[in-house]
Order: structure tokens, then C-alpha cells, then sequence
């Protein structure tokens, strides 16, 4: 479901693939070719939601801000299964792993790796390249090369699957 919120209506490129049952209100921007995977919610009520292009958002996910602080995606970042972000920074080519939570003012560096379940506090800074990791998230090492075509690949094949779940989607009156 799509809802205007404050005279704010969101705003999706017409190759971006929103799943069923995804609910996303008011000022919010999705990139070119992004995909939004079901059950998640995605707010800009009290502050913008700017998603890149070539973005995967799974299942269960919760985008959402605090006042006056946008939540703010760039290019080619995936946000893995029941991830929550809060008013922090995705640089482009990041991975935030399954059921990681990210706080306020966090900044991802780019190509950063997020791994499962992490917590990343609010203000901390991953540097670009870090795979970081725990509660709360600490780098544990570089991204290798290995990490960075596995992250590629991901959102190559999650592109992908979305343009294909775009193409056989129903309408709500076509059932």
C-alpha cells in the first residue's frame, strides 16, 4: 500500500519492483531498478527516505526516521531479511546482513559488510571496505575479494529476480 502522508506522496521509478504487502507513506524517493520484498514498511513521515538505484530491501524489513533526519540509501546496497534502519547513512555497494539493526546518525561506509544480527549504536561510523560484526557491531577485518563479488552478485541476481516477480506481478483487480 502506497499512502500520501503530510502532502508528501512517495515517489518510485516505474522499474522499481514493490512486492505485495509492502506499505510505504509519505516522503519517500526509490531509485531505478530497486526491489522491495514483502512485509516491509518503509515511512517518511517525519522525515525523508531517499532509497538509490539498484537497491534490494527483503522481506520484513523497517525503514523509518526521527524527525528532521533522513534515512538516506545510495546505489547497490543490499538490507538483508527483518533489518531495521533508523535515521543513518547506507554508502553505495554496502551489505547489511539479516536481522541487523542500524540507529540513528550511523553512517555504512561504502562497500562496507554488516554481518548478521548486528547492532550498529547510534553515531557509530563503519569505515568504507570494513566487514564489521556483534553487538554492538565492531570491524573485524577488511572487505576481501571474495566478500566484495559475493556482495556484487547479490544485487545483480536480486535486480534480477525483481524485474522477474515485476513482470508476472498481478494488479489487485486482476484476481
Amino acid at each position: 500500500m502506497i499512502y500520501p502522508y503530510n502532502n508528501k506522496t512517495p515517489k518510485i521509478a516505474d522499474s522499481a519492483y514493490i512486492a505485495d504487502y509492502v506499505t510505504i507513506t509519505g516522503d519517500v524517493t526509490i531509485g531505478e531498478e530497486t526491489n522491495v520484498w514483502f512485509n516491509t514498511s518503509i515511512r517518511g513521515d517525519v522525515a525523508p527516505t531517499v532509497i538509490g538505484k539498484k537497491v534490494s530491501i527483503q522481506d520484513n524489513s523497517v525503514l523509518h526516521q526521527s524527525p528532521n533526519n533522513p534515512l538516506i540509501i545510495e546505489d547497490e546496497v543490499t538490507i538483508g531479511h527483518q533489518v531495521i534502519l533508523h535515521s543513518c547513512k547506507i554508502r553505495k555497494n554496502a551489505l547489511i546482513g539479516m536481522g541487523s539493526i542500524i540507529l540513528d546518525n550511523a553512517e555504512i561506509g561504502e562497500g562496507a559488510f554488516i554481518g548478521a544480527g548486528s547492532l550498529v549504536p547510534q553515531g557509530k561510523v563503519i569505515p568504507p571496505h570494513s566487514v564489521a560484526f556483534g553487538r554492538p557491531a565492531k570491524v573485524i577485518r577488511p572487505v576481501n575479494e571474495e566478500d566484495r563479488k559475493d556482495m556484487e552478485r547479490i544485487v545483480r541476481e536480486y535486480v534480477e529476480k525483481g524485474q522477474y516477480y515485476k513482470s508476472i506481478q498481478k494488479k489487485p483487480e486482476d484476481y
